[in-house]
C-alpha cells in the first residue's frame, strides 16, 4: 500500500513527505486524519519553496538578523528595523541604500534581508556589482541578454554588493543603467557602497548616465549610514 501512496503522490507532485510519514499520524478521525495529512503537504511545500528561493537568490552565505547590531547605524525616520526585517519595502517597490566604511556590516545586514524575504515567499537575486556587469555583457556577447532581462524583471528584490567598488567601461556602465532603469518603480533594489553619490561618476565616467542612475535610485530610496568601524578590523585587533 505504501508503494501505491507513493506512486501517486510522484502522480500528483507533492513529494515523499506524505508516503514517509503518514502512518505516524495519530489522530481521532478521518477528517482529523485528512487535516493532518494535508497540512504536512502544504508545510513541506512552503519549506521546498523557501529552499529554492535560497538557491535562486545565489547568496555568498546565508546571513541572518540574529545578533545583528544596529547600534552604529543611522536609520531614517521613513522605516525602522522591523520594517527591514519583514521587507515591508519590497511590497512598496522601495529601494534601500547602505552606505559606510568597508567592513561595518553592509553585506551582512542586505543578505539578511534578503534570506527573510525568500522565507516570505519573494524572488531575490544577489550580486558583487562587478559580477552583475560582466554576467550582463557575457550574456549580451552570446545573444542572452533579452532573456537576462527577463529574468531581471521577474525578481521582487535585486541586491548590488559592492556599489563602485570597480570602475565600468562603458558597455558595462550604459548595460547596468539599462538594468536600473528597468528596476525602477518595479523591482526593489539595495546597493551596499561605501563611496558618497557625489563621486559615483568615477565608476560611471558618464556624468549624465551617472546622474540618471543616482535619480532613479534615490526616488523611492531609504539611506542607512553605516558609522561603525570595521568588524574585521576590530576582531583582528582583539585577536592581537
Amino acid at each position: 500500500m505504501k508503494n501505491k501512496i507513493a506512486k501517486l503522490c510522484s502522480e500528483l507532485r507533492i513529494g515523499t513527505t506524505i508516503p514517509d510519514n503518514y502512518s505516524d499520524i495519530e489522530c481521532d478521525s478521518n477528517e482529523e486524519f485528512l487535516y493532518k495529512l494535508l497540512n504536512m503537504a502544504v508545510t513541506t511545500k512552503g519549506i521546498n519553496r523557501q529552499n529554492r528561493l535560497l538557491k535562486q537568490a545565489d547568496f555568498d552565505m546565508i546571513k541572518t538578523f540574529e545578533n545583528y547590531d544596529f547600534r552604529e547605524i543611522e536609520i531614517p525616520q521613513t522605516i525602522d528595523i522591523e520594517q527591514l526585517k519583514t521587507g515591508e519595502f519590497i511590497k512598496k517597490r522601495e529601494n534601500l541604500i547602505l552606505y559606510g566604511n568597508v567592513g561595518t556590516g553592509k553585506s551582512h545586514l542586505c543578505t539578511a534581508i534578503g534570506v527573510n524575504a525568500c522565507y516570505n515567499g519573494k524572488k531575490v537575486k544577489f550580486y558583487k556589482t562587478v559580477n552583475l556587469v560582466t554576467d550582463l555583457i557575457k550574456a549580451k556577447k552570446e545573444g542572452e541578454l533579452q532573456k537576462f532581462i527577463k529574468d531581471i524583471a521577474s525578481l521582487d528584490l535585486l541586491i548590488c554588493d559592492e556599489w563602485c567598488y570597480i570602475p565600468l567601461d562603458d558597455e558595462g556602465a550604459q548595460l547596468l543603467f539599462q538594468i536600473i532603469s528597468l528596476c525602477y518603480e518595479n523591482i526593489s533594489v539595495i546597493i551596499t557602497t561605501n563611496i558618497e553619490f557625489s563621486k559615483w561618476n568615477t565608476m560611471f565616467f558618464n556624468e549624465k548616465l551617472t546622474s540618471g542612475i543616482i535619480d532613479r535610485l534615490i526616488h523611492h530610496s531609504h539611506l542607512l549610514i553605516f558609522n561603525g568601524e570595521s568588524y574585521r578590523l576590530k576582531n583582528s585587533l582583539l585577536r592581537m
